[in-house]
Parts: structure tokens; sequence; C-alpha cells
């Protein structure tokens, strides 16, 4: 199974993870979709894609901040999770992606096995990100 955790504030997140699990399920693959992610309800194992947009200066998206804290609290043991991010931000800010990047960083001081590195989508540069998750997806498909 691949859960997909997205947090958005606009939307913007929520389109590329629905897309992300669109192409998964057309190559085979099982997946959940998380927009109002619960860590209770996510198991800690299989693969799991945070999708993210960073908020104000830096910050997460209300939707995911209760996730991300309680992953900061009581970590689950994630040895069986592979996991991948992506983030989406706007680089004319100098918080760019970094709720994404601390994401990517959390799962992997927490014991799980990254597939990829942190993957950043600038919205300058990709007006529409799912095509830019597309590609990276085709890029690292095999991994999943």
């Amino acid at each position: 199974m691949i859960h997909i955790i997205t947090g958005s504030t606009l939307g913007g997140a929520e389109y590329v993870g629905d897309h992300i699990s669109e192409l998964l399920i057309e190559k085979g693959h099982q997946t959940e979709i998380h927009n109002q992610p619960d860590l209770s309800n996510i198991n800690a194992d299989g693969t799991w894609i945070i999708v993210t947009s960073t908020h104000g200066a830096g910050e997460y998206p209300d939707n995911i901040k209760p996730f991300i804290q309680a992953l900061q609290d009581t970590p689950p043991k994630m040895s069986d999770v592979k996991y991948a991010v992506v983030a989406i931000g706007d680089s004319s800010y100098d918080t760019f992606c970094a709720a994404g990047k601390h994401a990517h960083d959390l799962l992997e001081d927490i014991g799980g096995t990254a597939l990829t590195e942190c993957f950043t989508i600038d919205i300058l540069a990709h007006p529409v990100p799912e095509d830019a998750a597309e590609e990276w997806l085709e890029q690292h498909i095999e991994r999943f």
C-alpha cells in the first residue's frame, strides 16, 4: 500500500497527490490518500509519499500540522516505511519548500528509508505542479 499524505492550504498539494495516486494506480499499485492525515490511521509500513506545500514563514499547512507533531512527539517504529517527499513552494521566498524539506529530514531521523531525495517543485518554474510531479514519478517509478 502506498499512502499519499498531503499538506495543503489552497488545494495544490491535494491535486498533486491525486495525480500521483492516479499514475501509481495505472501502474498496478494500491494507494490511499490522506488529505486530513491522522497518524493513528496510517500504518507504519509500506510506502509513504508526503506531498506538502510550505505556508507562511516556512510552516506546514494547517491540515498536516497535527500529523507532523505526532511524528515528532511519539514516532512510530518506521523501519518498515519507505518514503518520498514532494515539496511545493515559491522560490522567491527564503523559506522555499521548508516544510517538505523538514518532513524529509524528520522521516529519515525517525528511521524511515528514503526512496528519493526530497523533490522540490518551484511554482514559478512549474505553474502546473502536477506536470513536474509526473516527470519525477516517471524517473523513480521502479522504486515504488
